[in-house]
Formats: structure tokens, sequence, C-alpha cells
């Protein structure tokens, strides 16, 4: 499996460091030093690339996504702050016939949170007394709030049929990885679910899986969909 790495950050270096384990070799590496103006997205540069993985910032996410398409190169975006572009995105992905996965979080782990809060909420609508919350907690660094992956927790309470208002709420501080926790309360008591990341491999091993699935596949897929059929 051939991977060209659009962005070439921290994430970028932890792809690298386990694509071996999933049967990959970077052999493209891009970033805003050698691809301003995606001057190395060309044919020639992505000659026997079997598959891109993006993760880069929200203002150039939409831009490398639909020249990925154009190229024909299936790409697997763990990029996030770019999902309200998400239906012009995808509509053009299909009109070129190209492959992309994309996730506001690829952390298995989170994927299965997102399942067990969709089912918890599910059975919550049954019960109005109880108060919802989601709140994160990320990096200084991180350019997006709320993140990503806290709507899209809240849009799993949401599918699982949960109609009241959520209160949201996100904090920036330090190097915090990623936590996540969507909440019930009561008088009696309070429910919380919370997923805690600890470092960045658990993204990197997500989107490396997310690669090696769309080998022979065309359209467009949420991760959650590849783990759980």
């Amino acid at each position: 499996m051939k991977i060209a790495l659009v962005g070439y950050g921290k994430m970028g270096k932890m792809i690298e460091s386990l694509a071996h384990e999933y049967g990959g070799e970077v052999v493209l590496r891009l970033d805003e030093f050698n691809n301003a103006d995606q001057v190395m997205m060309t044919p020639e540069y992505f000659e026997g690339v079997h598959v891109a993985i993006e993760f880069t910032t929200p203002h150039t996410a939409v831009s490398n996504i639909l020249k990925l398409a154009e190229l024909g190169v299936p790409t697997v975006v763990g990029t996030t702050g770019w999902l309200d572009e998400l239906p012009r995105v995808e509509a053009y992905v299909r009109e070129k016939q190209g492959t992309l996965v994309w996730s506001p979080n690829f952390s298995i782990g989170v994927n299965l949170f997102f399942a067990a809060v969709k089912q918890l909420s599910a059975r919550m609508e049954e019960f109005p007394e109880y108060g919802a919350w989601a709140w994160e907690i990320h990096h200084a660094a991180k350019k997006d709030a709320p993140s990503g992956t806290l709507k899209m927790a809240v849009e799993q309470m949401r599918r699982g049929g949960y109609t009241r208002e959520v209160s949201e709420s996100s904090n920036r501080a330090g190097a915090v990885p990623g936590t996540h926790e969507i909440g019930f309360d009561t008088a009696a008591d309070t429910i919380t679910l919370r997923h805690t990341a600890r470092s960045r491999e658990g993204f990197a091993r997500g989107a490396l899986k997310a690669a090696q699935w769309v080998k022979g596949k065309t359209g467009v897929y949420e991760f959650g969909e590849i783990l759980f059929g």
C-alpha cells in the first residue's frame, strides 16, 4: 500500500511510524513548505500512490480533497472543522467516481463511544427529568471549537432519538490530546460517558485501518460505517 501523506505534522509523522504494521509505505510527504498552492499535487507526483491520508487544517482540507478526487486518488481525511462543506465535497467526489473516507475522529475507541452515546440517548428520551450536556477539552493549538468529535457525539444523540436541549461547551488548554464527555443529570443521580485519548496513536491507527479498507471501493463513507458495517 503506497501512501501519500497530505500534511506532515505530528499526525503525519505518527502515521508514517505505524504504516508498516498495516502493510503500508509512505512514498510522498506534502506540507506547507513543499506544497504551497498545491504545486506537488499533480499526476506525476501521485503516480503509483494507492491512497492519500489528509491531516492538514480546516482552511486547506476542502481544496485538498477536491484536488485528490480530481487526481483519482482514494482519500482518508482526518482534518476537522470543514464538515459544513461535506455536501459539496461529497457531490464532487461522487461525480469523479472517487473514494473518500471521512470522520471527525478516527480513533476506534471514540467510534465505540459514539455507539454507546447513541444507544443510551435512545433510552433517555423516555425520561424527561434528565438534563443533558456535552463537553470537550483539547490542547491549546486546536483550531476548531467545539470539536468535530463533540458535534458528532451530539449528532449520535439525535440519531438515537434524543430531542431535548443539550448544553455544549469546550475548553482549550495545554497539551491535552482530547477528552469528550456526554452526561445526563437529575437531582437523584448523574450518568456520564467519557472518552479520553492518551496520545495521537489511536487516530493514526484508525486512519491506517481506513486506508487499508478503501482498496477497490468508490463512494463517500463515514469511518463508523467501516467499523460497524
